[in-house]
């Protein structure tokens, strides 16, 4: 499975560190200048300390890099965190960087598209973005950890998402409210 990651400048870098080092699929990686910023400001990271998470990082200035064409396939592309901004260009149908150029790759391709929104309260405007790309074959998924399982720590907090992102991913199940009744 090849799956595209993009870190943009919304809260959450913890979220995309934790997706980062447990999701078992090819992961290319696209992060922009806010999100650079995000990871020094919240993780003491930089870009390169996610090197061993990812076969390839592409800069998010490359346009000509192979994510921007819809000839080369991937399965999905997850941006964690999507701030609004971001979510907004790719609504409005603006490509300007690899982040929101390959977010059109996947609409156009029909490649399955995720945002992971972090941002509360969520303007009028904002809500209709995501409706728009939630029609537009988008999956909208704010950043909202199941608490039905009760975690004693933020590491489980944060891993509740990443188990339920994966899920949407189809790469591993991960345990619903009450789910050993079905078994």
């Amino acid at each position: 499975m090849r799956i595209v990651v993009g870190i943009t400048g919304s809260s959450g870098a913890v979220y995309a560190l934790d997706f980062l080092k447990r999701c078992p699929a090819d992961k290319f990686l696209i992060v922009s200048k806010w999100g650079k910023a995000l990871l020094k400001d919240e993780l003491n990271l930089s870009e390169k300390d996610l090197q061993p998470h990812v076969k390839r990082q592409f800069p998010n200035d490359d346009l000509t890099a192979p994510l921007a064409s819809g000839s080369n396939r991937f399965d999905a592309f997850v941006l964690i965190p999507c701030s609004t901004s971001t979510l907004g260009k790719i609504a409005s149908g603006i490509g300007d960087t690899l982040i929101t150029r390959t977010a059109q790759v996947a609409l156009k391709e029909r490649f399955r598209l995720v945002l992971c929104i972090r941002e509360t309260p969520l303007s009028t405007v904002i809500i209709e973005q995501c409706a728009k790309l939630s029609r537009d074959g988008a999956i909208i998924m704010p950043i909202s950890p199941p608490l039905y399982f009760v975690p004693k720590s933020v590491e489980e907090y944060v891993g509740a998402f990443t188990d339920k992102l994966l899920g949407v991913l189809g790469i591993r199940d991960s345990a619903g409210w009450r789910s050993k009744e079905l078994e």
